[in-house]
Parts: C-alpha cells; sequence; structure tokens
C-alpha cells in the first residue's frame, strides 16, 4: 500500500529560484507594471512538482524579515546578504496571495527561518509514517535527506526545469558523508552565502575528509592529535569556539513541535473565483488554462454567455435584420471565417448584434446561401452613414473585396484599439478583452474551434456553439469599443487611433487583395543560380578543410573548425563547439574558409527561404503573393508582413538583392514606382531634440554622414574620408538605438576606448541630442512609459529595475521607441493619403507593398506622372517637421530595377 506523501516548499528559495531563472533580457510584467516573472516561475515549480509527485499534503514555509535565534547568537550571520531587489520584493506577497487562493497552507513563525520549519514538519510527517518532498533551492536541506524523505532541487534556465534529487543514500554517494554529518562539514568549510564563518582555511575537500575520518566535529577535537597535516591541526586548534559556533549556526532546528498538526496541511480545492480573478489580474492565461480555471464565472459579473440569440437559418430574416440595422445606424459584428488558402477564404457565418445583450447568427454554413446573403447585404456593408464595430476586421475586408463588395462606415476595430493602449501584449482576443474591460467571460472562439487566432476551422462544431459565440463576441465587441475610446480618450490618443490607425485598416487590406506579382520562371532561375553557387562554395570548403563533411552539422563543422584547424574555440555549449554566427564572424579574419562558410549559409537561407519558399504561396489562381500585413505585432508601431515575410527580403548580398527581380508588375500595363525616406529615422530625430546643429545640416541639404565624420573627427567635409563616413554614420544610427561603446567597437573593429571618445565627441556637437536622451529616459521612469510625436505610448517597467542589463535595455527602448515609433507613424500617415488619393481620383495604380521606410505602387503606365507626383506630395508633406522629409522615387519593370 502506498504511503501518504507531504510536500514541502521551501517558499523564499523558490521565488529566488524563479526569479533569477525566468529574468532573460526583459522583466515578465502586467500591462500595468506590476512584475510578475518570480510568481509565475514559482506557479510553474510548484505545478510541475505537484503533477510529478501527487502529494496528498502540501505546505510552503516562508522566512520572515524578524531577527531569527541564528543572529542573535552571531551578529554577522547573513550580514553579507544583499536586499531583496525591489522588483522582487514586489512580488512576494503576491505569490502569498495566490497560494491564499489555492488553499495552499502558509508556514512562518518569527525568530525561525523557513528551514527550520521545514525540518519540524518534515520530522513530524516521518513519525507519522509519511514520505516527505522537500523542493527547495537551498542545499542547506539535504540534511534533512532520509530513507523517506528526499529533497528535490530545481535548476529554472530559460523557462525549463532541471531537478537535483537528493535522498540520504545519495547525499552518501555524492558527498561520502551521511545527511547529518554534513552539518559538520559545513561547520568546517563554513558558508559564505549564510556568512557562517567555518574554520578558515579549511575547504570543502578538506571538511568532508576529515568528517569522513571522524565522524562529527566534536569527535575531531577529542583527536586533534590524531591530524597528521600540521597545518590543518593548527586552523582547527585556533578555531575551535568558531567550528562549534558555525556547526550550531548550519543545524537546521527541527523541535518546533507546534507544527505538528499535519491533517491542517491536506490539500484542499482551489478557491477558484478568487485564484481565477488574480490569475486575471496577473495576465496568466495559461494558468488559467492549466488549472482549469476557464469555466469559472466571477458571481460579481453577469456574463455575456446569457445573451440571447436568434438564429437566421433562411433568407426571410435576412429582410428584418436589415431593417433593424438601418433603424440602429450602427451594428456590432463577428466574422467567422473558415481559411482555404492565403488568400481565398470562406465565410460560415456571422454574429450581428444591435446593442450588448442580444444578438442575431447568421448560419451560412449549408442554411444561408453565402451569395445570397451577400446580394442582400450589400447595400448594408457599403452604406458609410452606418456605423459597423468589429475585431480584426482586415480580414473581413480582404473577404468582401474578394466578392465585389466594399466595407464603408467602420468606426472601430477593438483589436487595434487594444494594441494602441497596450502595444506589447502577446494576444488582443475578444474573450480576454471583455474580461479586462467588461468585467465578465465569454467563451473564447479559438477553444472553440482548437485553431489560431485569425482563422479557425468550423467545420465539425455544433451549430448552436458557433451562433452563441459569435453573438457572444458580436455583442461584446460592442462594449469593447465604447471602453476602449474613453481610455483613448485619457491617453490623447484619439488623433493617433481614428487619423492613422482605422484608416490604416482598409489600406493593409487592399494591399493584400492586390498582392505582388511573381515571376516564377525568373525565380526558378534564380533557384537554379543559387544551386550552382552553392555547389561551388561547397567543393571550396571541402578543399580547404582538406575534406568532404556536413557544412549544416554543427558538431562536424566544429570538428574541422576546432580540431582539424586548430581554430581557437570561442564559445562551447553542453553538446560540444558552438559554430554560430557570432563565433564565425569572431573568426572571419583568423581562416579564409570562415568567410565561405558565412556565405555559404547565406545562400542557404536564401535558396530555402525565398528561392524555394516563395513558391510555395504564390497564389494558384492570380500568379501573386498576397502577404498578411499586421498591425498589431510590434512594440513599436511598426507594420510588419507575414507569409510570407516581404520586409525581410536581404539587401546586402548581391544575391540576396537579385530576388527583387522575380517580383513584376501585374501586367505591361503597368510599372512599379518605389519611394522611399531619406533618413526619416535621423530627420525624426533632429525635430524632437531640436538640435541646431542637426537641424541646419538638414535644412542645408549636407550630406549629415559627412557632417556628423567633419564634427565627430575635427576636420573640413571635404577633408572627410569615406572611412570616416562610414564610421559616422554607424554612430548616427547607432545613436538612434542608445549604442554603447561595446556594441560599437564591435561594429567598427575598433577599440572600446576609441568607440568611447567617437560617441562622446558626437553628444558634444550635438547638444540637443544628449539632453534627449538624459530627458526621454528620465520621462519613461517617472511616468512609466514613453511617447511617439502621435501619442504611441509604450510601457518599460524595465526602467525601475535594479538589474543593471534590464535597465540599460529600458534606457535603449526608451530612446528609441520616441524616434523609431514616429518614424512608423508617418509612414503609416503617408500610406493613408497615397491610398485615399489614389480612390478619390478613380486611379488604375495601387500600393501594393510597406517595406519601412518604403512605398511600392504598382502604377499604370497611363498615370506615371500623376502618380509620381502624388506619392511624392503625399509622402513629403505627411507631417510638417523642423526638417523637411526627402524621398528618393524611382520606377522600373521590377523591384530589382526600382532600387
Amino acid at each position: 500500500m502506498n504511503k501518504e506523501k507531504l510536500m514541502i516548499i521551501d517558499g523564499n528559495s523558490i521565488l529566488n529560484r524563479a526569479f533569477y531563472g525566468l529574468q532573460g533580457k526583459q522583466l515578465l510584467s502586467t500591462s500595468d507594471g506590476l512584475y510578475t516573472n518570480a510568481v509565475y516561475g514559482f506557479l510553474n515549480i510548484l505545478h510541475k512538482y505537484v503533477e510529478e509527485e501527487k502529494p496528498q499534503y502540501l505546505c510552503v514555509a516562508f522566512d520572515l524579515k524578524a531577527p531569527t535565534f541564528r543572529h542573535k547568537e552571531f551578529e554577522g550571520y547573513k550580514a553579507n546578504r544583499k536586499g531583496m531587489p525591489p522588483e522582487l520584493a514586489v512580488q512576494l506577497p503576491v505569490i502569498k496571495e495566490v497560494l491564499d487562493a489555492m488553499n495552499i497552507k502558509r508556514l512562518e513563525c518569527e525568530g525561525y527561518e523557513a528551514d527550520d520549519i521545514i525540518g519540524s514538519v518534515s520530522l513530524c510527517a516521518e513519525k507519522q509514517g509519511m514520505d516527505v518532498i522537500i523542493i527547495t533551492g537551498d542545499r542547506d536541506s539535504l540534511q534533512l535527506a532520509t530513507e523517506t524523505t528526499r529533497i528535490k532541487i530545481p535548476t529554472t534556465r530559460g523557462g525549463k526545469t532541471e531537478t537535483d534529487e537528493y535522498d540520504k543514500n545519495r547525499v552518501m554517494e555524492k558527498y561520502g558523508v551521511t545527511p547529518l554529518e554534513f552539518i559538520d562539514v559545513k561547520g568546517l568549510m563554513g558558508d559564505t552565502s549564510d556568512n557562517i564563518p567555518g574554520v578558515p582555511g579549511i575547504g570543502e575537500k578538506t571538511a568532508i575528509s576529515l568528517i569522513k575520518e571522524f565522524g562529527s566535529i566534536e569527535n575531531l577535537y577529542e583527536n586533534l592529535d590524531k591530524i597528521d597535516k600540521k597545518s590543518v591541526r593548527e586552523k582547527l586548534a585556533a578555531n575551535r569556539e568558531q567550528a562549534f559556533l558555525s556547526k550550531r549556526l548550519a543545524t537546521i532546528d527541527r523541535h518546533m513541535s507546534e507544527l505538528c498538526s499535519i491533517e491542517d496541511l491536506k490539500r484542499n480545492d482551489f478557491n477558484k473565483e478568487k485564484l481565477y480573478e488574480l490569475f486575471k489580474r496577473l495576465e496568466f492565461k495559461s494558468f488559467i488554462d492549466k488549472f482549469g480555471l476557464d469555466e469559472v464565472q466571477s458571481s460579481a459579473h453577469s456574463t455575456l454567455q446569457t445573451v440571447k440569440v436568434e438564429c437566421l437559418e433562411s433568407s426571410e430574416g435576412l429582410k428584418k435584420l436589415k431593417e433593424d440595422i438601418a433603424s440602429q445606424g450602427k451594428f456590432g459584428f463577428y466574422c467567422l471565417i473558415d481559411k482555404i488558402d492565403n488568400f481565398d477564404n470562406k465565410l460560415v457565418g456571422i454574429g450581428f448584434s444591435l446593442g450588448e445583450k442580444s444578438g442575431t447568427y447568421v448560419n451560412l454554413n449549408g442554411c444561408v446561401d453565402e451569395d445570397e446573403f451577400l446580394k442582400e447585404f450589400k447595400d448594408v456593408f457599403e452604406n458609410g452613414d452606418i456605423k459597423k464595430y468589429g475585431h480584426d476586421v482586415k480580414n473581413f475586408i480582404v473577404y468582401l473585396k474578394n466578392k465585389g463588395i466594399s466595407l464603408e462606415g467602420l468606426a472601430f476595430d477593438t483589436m487595434i484599439g487594444a494594441y494602441l493602449i497596450n502595444s506589447t501584449r502577446a494576444t488582443y482576443t475578444v474573450s480576454e478583452l471583455a474580461r479586462e474591460y467588461l468585467g465578465f467571460e465569454i467563451k473564447p472562439i479559438e477553444e472553440l474551434s482548437g485553431k489560431g487566432k485569425n482563422f479557425v476551422a468550423f467545420g465539425d462544431m455544433q451549430e448552436d456553439v458557433i451562433s452563441q459565440a459569435a453573438c457572444d463576441h458580436a455583442c461584446a465587441v460592442m462594449g469593447i469599443a465604447r471602453a476602449l475610446d474613453e481610455k483613448l480618450k485619457e491617453y490623447d490618443q484619439e488623433s493617433l487611433y481614428y487619423d492613422i490607425e482605422l484608416p490604416l485598416i482598409k489600406v493593409l487590406a487592399s494591399m493584400e487583395y492586390w498582392g505582388f506579382k511573381v515571376n516564377v520562371e525568373e525565380l526558378k532561375k534564380f533557384s537554379e543560380e543559387l544551386e550552382g553557387k552553392i555547389e561551388l562554395l561547397t567543393r571550396e570548403i571541402y578543399s580547404i578543410a582538406g575534406e568532404e563533411f556536413n557544412i549544416n552539422s554543427t558538431k562536424q563543422l566544429g570538428t574541422i573548425l576546432f580540431e582539424k584547424l586548430q581554430l581557437p574555440v570561442i564559445k562551447k555549449t553542453k553538446t560540444g563547439y558552438s559554430t554560430d554566427a557570432e563565433v564565425l564572424e569572431e573568426l572571419s579574419d583568423r581562416h579564409e574558409i570562415i568567410r565561405k562558410i558565412l556565405d555559404y549559409r547565406q545562400l542557404v537561407k536564401l535558396q530555402s527561404t525565398y528561392a524555394e519558399g516563395l513558391q510555395h504561396v504564390i497564389n494558384p489562381r492570380t500568379g501573386k503573393i498576397h502577404s498578411s500585413f499586421n498591425q498589431t505585432v510590434t512594440a513599436t508601431g511598426r507594420i510588419s508582413s507575414t507569409e510570407p515575410n516581404l520586409q525581410n527580403i536581404p539587401i546586402k548580398l548581391e544575391m540576396g538583392r537579385k530576388i527583387r527581380k522575380v517580383f513584376v508588375p501585374s501586367s505591361s500595363e503597368f510599372m512599379l514606382l518605389d519611394a522611399d525616406y531619406s533618413q526619416i529615422e535621423l530627420r525624426v530625430l533632429a525635430h524632437i531634440t531640436n538640435d541646431q546643429n542637426m537641424i541646419a545640416a538638414f535644412n542645408n541639404n549636407e550630406d549629415i554622414h559627412t557632417t556628423t565624420a567633419s564634427q565627430v573627427f575635427g576636420v573640413p567635409m571635404e577633408e572627410v574620408t569615406p572611412l570616416m563616413r562610414s564610421r559616422a554614420k554607424a554612430v548616427n544610427f547607432g545613436i538612434v538605438y542608445g549604442i554603447g561603446d561595446f556594441s560599437l567597437a564591435k561594429d567598427l573593429g575598433i577599440t572600446r576606448k576609441e568607440a568611447r571618445r567617437y560617441i562622446d565627441s558626437y553628444l558634444d556637437k550635438y547638444p540637443g541630442v544628449k539632453q534627449y536622451m538624459h530627458d526621454i529616459v528620465e520621462f519613461g521612469k517617472q511616468n512609466g512609459y514613453v511617447a511617439t510625436l502621435f501619442h504611441r505610448r509604450r510601457y518599460l517597467p524595465e526602467l525601475q529595475s535594479k538589474n543593471h542589463n534590464i535597465r540599460s535595455f529600458g534606457e535603449r527602448v526608451a530612446m528609441n521607441t520616441p524616434i523609431q515609433g514616429s518614424a512608423a507613424d508617418i509612414i503609416k500617415i503617408a500610406m493613408v493619403k497615397v491610398y485615399e488619393e489614389l480612390q478619390k481620383r478613380n486611379l488604375r495604380s495601387r500600393l501594393i507593398l510597406q517595406v519601412h521606410d518604403e512605398l511600392i505602387i504598382e502604377m499604370h503606365v497611363d498615370e506615371k506622372e500623376e502618380v509620381t507626383k502624388l506619392l511624392k506630395d503625399s509622402m513629403e508633406n505627411a507631417v510638417k517637421l523642423r526638417v523637411a522629409l526627402n524621398v528618393d522615387i524611382n520606377s522600373g519593370n521590377s523591384w530589382y530595377d526600382t532600387k
């Protein structure tokens, strides 16, 4: 018969492990800035071991701030410990609140440490015949290991938890002493982390050897004359009292009999409502799922599951719905779209809401005919006077455009609104926003379908489930829109939303609809050319190496580079030598094989990602690539591109640039027009910092990099060399990204001292930039965020961190966000202007691509002069800055030709 189990968790120790194990570059925090990484890591560890061990009894022991008996006996006990970082301290009461909601008993006692609580409770449990598992990050607890008590010590790195496990036999196997003798070992060697002095000069190896021989400190001192080594004998003799003191300090007190009510530690059901509310506040969606809390509905709030649903399964009800919509003048909607490919999709159904308490579902999955519905509702969708409220509406706009319908009167898209309020969230689902802004629950549509957030498969789902979910979401959208509109007003983001982001949805939908034509034959030729170059490089690499091997194998490449060719080892991983790009770049001047391997890797990536990859995403009906453009992915406000990412086509290698030759106009009636902002981020920097030297350089049409080189190196502009200009350019763009001397030195291949001199000289010559860099970081620290010229916010809890690396990251982001984010806003304003002007003039030319600071129009040849002027004017006059916005504009019969 299995014995009952008690699991005891060392609260402070595991919280520390979780905090430092999950730090990384950026601390996990909620949207309002509460740090949560330690709580998150603690719960992951807790869940892991509870699932593994399934204990019937469970408790967590915590230290208290009050001094313990050890502090009273030895004033220096733990005196060298640094205080808990504020980022961690703020999470201690949070984890206790979570444990209380989980009905997990917390044990803490003034005058004693968590170790003493753990030791006392574990002894009581052992006496009652129970198995005990102790979860701790502290090896002090190894003294508690017995035949029935196991110690588990987790190590958390990058979110993964590994475990060292000890029982009595494992302690003896590893250290050669029993768990109780381990106390004596520590008494001799001391413990720097707890400031236990031990015997100076006696290390772990000597201490273990002595206790193995004599069994205890007491016996050791009774037999000092038997120690052969004079120096050891003298050290022990001189520090007798300190050795006994150290043993007392290291000994866990197991005599707290008042903690022996083991029955109080029996596991109980969670307080689900309380735990759910906590996880909601902490934004722990994964734990809501993991702990089975997704069904919880707070009694204090209503739930949208009760909205009244009318299901239209025939055409008769469509006219009545139209009449109701016309009389209301507005409606909320939520579309259920089955994805067929990266361009064509099927509308399965659509939920309508005329308020927030009831909805109407149009069933297009075999009930109401899709064409009939679209014919009936075409005038509703195209009526700009009827306000529409939706979520992630771009996909529906593309769908309608494929059916010859234009969606007009879009009043609000809740996904875009939520993104503006907090651009660093991972997801923006209706169910999450309803919970956050309306305080009630709806069943997430993504969970019902089991698919991704944008497109879902509904074929196998029950119609009543689909209709309820669609109407729940449609109703929620109306309420969320109202709440978000209030937030946008509060944050002064109304213009950003209504003048830039909302109209941009139609622009991006149009770009997706039109797509970019690909010359398939040219793409195949490019692929063959790449294959030839890769084959040639492969033979050259084999020749230099003196043998054939798998160049793509890290292990085999490492053997060639570091064993056969004897190159210096830069970095090692758990599996052997590292051959990542950083290592190879560092070795690039050490051997001719390195540059060829780097070129080989770039060409292989070009082949797999573009030459072959693009062939799989060309729409067979249109012959075009219809990339998806995303508004809610980047924290800076930049648009991103996926399926495929057309913004990431390489330009450094000539073969990378040549991939642009395959992108062509859709017919001979069109050509491509490419416009690129000239140094927009530096112009924004000049405007924001109001640096007179930089403004003068731009307004005098000087080459900013030559001007900077002249300023930094103290030479006339006509004497600036290409190398000086190149280094000034690196500083110019580096400053925008908060570059430091280490990174600049690495980029330019110079010393840190020289890099520091460049940066200091730059900031002396551009004092406005220097002042801005200081002021924006201070603003971020005081307000918790920084903003663009158009009030786009980026929250930065990292600025309050005591950790230098995390704080430095926050400072770099604080400096860069207003610059990069404002540039992103400006290109969006230009896109809206260009699109609306093309539409207003009823031109056949269309905007088809945006890549960072570049716009591409598929221009009808008869409209060349008008559209060229339109594009240049729209971009250069998007906003008024202290310096002019300049645009480079070119045309051609392929993307490559325009560059």
